[in-house]
């Protein structure tokens, strides 16, 4: 269990919530604008990140040249920064504001009518918060979900409050037992569930991502099949300048899940290569997606 943070830094991280709240009362363009210089910064000072997202392209995208790769993850970056500082405007601002900013595309209201209990399928697009408020503000079902907690206790409430601000969701700290989370389901609340991080070898099994034998989640598949789920596809998408976001919600899949929860996850992931192809630097090329190697094979990122 990690180690909470010592007291002394819980004054600063509530100037820094402080500073994200007045900072998401600027304008998108503006807001963007300082995305993206932030991003430049980054690109450059954090080298980690940096080496990571240049070795995920290099594995998933070889047939970029390595200059190429540079400028896709420079651009990745600009994103990746304005997905941190707009999180002000998604925690804080009106409700009338969001709605105004969020463009949602396809059937947004599956959830409302459908009779069996709808799984959102939602990769790790850098405006991934985006569709967890879309799913709050355009449909009337309630919402749960699964998150990462933070080790900050003051960052952490802050999400938690941020992400259930308008009265319809719950979300579960994903080191608990799954119980919580079935049972918010049977009540009638659809799962956003997010699908492609590597938690390790639990519940995973190693298929094929751009080519690439990644440790893939089988739960996403036995929970959808075990409980009846529909499962109904999603993409976000930021917009340049101050356009906004596209929330797409996509036709459910008829033939997914199977009575094959290892091909599920295959073709749930060539699904998302998909997606990323069509909006490569947006993708979360920051996280270790590769950590977990089949035994025997050694470490994709010294």
């Amino acid at each position: 269990m990690k180690r909470a943070a010592p007291r002394w830094t819980w004054p600063l991280a509530r100037i820094g919530l402080l500073l994200l709240r007045a900072f998401s009362w600027l304008p998108l363009t503006v807001q963007a604008a300082c995305g993206r210089g932030v991003g430049a910064v980054l690109y450059r000072v954090a080298r980690s990140r940096r080496r990571i997202a240049l070795r995920n392209v290099a594995l998933c995208l070889p047939e970029l040249t390595p200059r190429e790769r540079r400028a896709l993850v420079c651009e990745h970056f600009g994103w990746l920064a304005r997905s941190l500082l707009e999180r002000g405007l998604l925690w804080y601002a009106p409700a009338s504001r969001l709605r105004r900013l969020i463009h949602v595309e396809g059937d947004v209201g599956l959830a409302e009518r459908s009779e069996r209990p709808v799984m959102w399928l939602v990769p790790h697009f850098l405006g991934l918060d985006v569709a967890g408020q879309a799913t709050q503000l355009f449909q009337s079902r309630p919402v749960c979900s699964i998150y990462q907690a933070q080790r900050h206790p003051v960052i952490d409430a802050a999400m938690r409050q941020a992400r259930t601000r308008f009265g319809n969701a719950e979300i579960f700290p994903r080191s608990e037992r799954a119980l919580p989370l079935v049972r918010a389901i049977k009540r009638g609340s659809a799962f956003f569930n997010l699908p492609d991080m590597d938690f390790g070898r639990r519940e995973a099994v190693f298929v094929p991502f751009f080519g690439v034998p990644a440790a893939t989640l089988v739960a996403p598949s036995k929970m959808a099949r075990s409980l009846g789920m529909v499962v109904q596809p999603v993409v976000v998408e930021m917009l340049a300048g101050g356009g906004g976001y596209v929330v797409r919600f996509l036709p459910p899949w008829t033939d997914w899940p199977s009575d094959d929860a290892v091909d599920d996850a295959r073709r749930m992931n060539a699904w998302i290569e998909t997606e990323v192809r069509r909006l490569p630097a947006q993708y979360l090329w920051v996280h270790k997606r590769f950590k977990t190697r089949p035994p025997g094979e050694p470490s994709l990122y010294r």
